[in-house]
C-alpha cells in the first residue's frame, strides 16, 4: 500500500528539509516572536508581500488563545469591522448582535495558520527567545534556544543559545511582551503594565499604538497593551487581527514594500 521507506531515510528527510529552510532563515527580513493571532496575521501579510518571514513560537502549537476563546469555551468574538478579515480568510462567522460576531476557535485558528504558511512564512516552534541582538542603538535579531532547555535544572542545561538576524523584529508574545522586556531590563526602553478589563477602549487603543517601539523592534497584539499600559480585552479577537495587519503595513513601509489593504473599511477604522 505505502511506498518503501526505512527509518533512516525518514530521519534523513526530516533533518535535510529542516536544515535547508532553517539555514535560509538564519537571516530574515522579519522575525515575529509569538505565533498568536496578531503574529500570524502579520506573518501572512508580510510574507504575501514577498518578504522572508520567520515566526518563532515557544509552544509546540501555534495560535495562542485563538484556539479556545474565553473560559475554555472555543467560541471567539469579533467586533465590526474585523469580520472583513474573517471573510477574507474564509472563516465562517455569525452575527450575535449588531456589530458583534462569533466564529469557531478551531476553524478560525487553523485557517489563519494555513494562510500564514501558504503565504510563505516559516515556523520555528518549541523555541524561546532569550535575548535580542542589539547593535548601534537598534534591534537586529534575536537570541534563541529550545524551549525545553529552560525547563530543566540549570546544572544540566549549560546549553548556549544561537542567534538569528533580521531587519525587523516584531514582539507578538502577548501580555508577556518578552522581547520588549529584554530591552526594559537594561533600561533601554520603559514599559507600563496592562490595565484591567475594558474591551470598549482596549481594542481601539491596541490598534492605535501598534508599531515601532524602538528602532528595529515593533509591537503588535497584547504586547502593545503591556508596553503602553492599555486595558486588557479578554476573549475578543478583532483587535488582534487588525493589529497584526497594521504592524505588517508599518513593517512593509520600513522594508520599502507596497502593501495594499483588501478592505477599505478596515483601512478607515485603523486610522487614528
Amino acid at each position: 500500500m505505502f511506498a518503501k521507506a526505512t527509518e533512516s531515510s525518514i530521519t534523513k528527510a526530516i533533518i535535510g528539509e529542516f536544515a535547508e529552510w532553517f539555514k535560509e532563515h538564519i537571516t530574515s527580513d522579519v522575525i515575529i516572536v509569538g505565533g498568536g493571532p496578531s503574529g500570524l496575521m502579520a506573518a501572512r501579510d508580510i510574507s504575501k508581500a514577498g518578504y522572508k518571514t520567520l515566526v518563532i513560537e515557544s509552544n509546540n502549537y501555534l495560535g495562542g488563545g485563538f484556539w479556545i476563546g474565553g473560559y475554555l469555551m472555543n467560541t471567539l468574538t469579533f467586533r465590526d469591522p474585523s469580520q472583513e478579515v474573517l471573510k477574507e480568510l474564509g472563516i465562517p462567522y455569525k452575527e450575535a448582535e449588531k456589530g458583534l460576531y462569533t466564529a469557531s476557535g478551531p476553524n478560525a485558528c487553523s485557517k489563519l495558520i494555513s494562510a500564514a504558511c501558504d503565504a510563505g512564512a516559516q515556523i520555528l516552534n518549541m523555541t524561546k527567545v532569550d535575548d535580542v541582538v542589539y547593535r548601534n542603538g537598534r534591534v537586529e535579531g534575536v537570541v534563541i534556544n529550545w524551549t525545553p532547555v529552560g525547563a530543566l535544572p540549570r546544572a544540566i542545561t549549560c546549553v548556549d543559545p544561537v542567534s538569528l538576524e533580521s531587519k525587523i523584529v516584531i514582539d507578538s508574545t502577548g501580555h508577556d511582551a518578552c522581547v520588549c522586556k529584554s530591552l526594559a531590563k537594561r533600561n533601554i526602553i520603559k514599559l507600563a503594565e496592562f490595565g484591567p478589563m475594558d474591551v470598549a477602549s482596549s481594542e481601539d487603543l491596541v490598534v492605535a499604538k501598534t508599531g515601532t517601539i524602538h528602532p528595529g523592534l515593533m509591537v503588535t497584539g497584547m504586547s502593545v497593551s503591556t508596553a503602553y499600559g492599555i486595558p486588557r480585552m479578554g476573549p475578543t479577537f478583532g483587535g488582534m487581527l487588525i493589529s497584526g495587519r497594521k504592524v505588517a503595513e508599518e513593517a512593509l513601509k520600513i522594508l520599502g514594500g507596497t502593501f495594499v489593504k483588501e478592505s477599505s473599511r478596515i483601512e478607515e477604522e485603523i486610522r487614528v
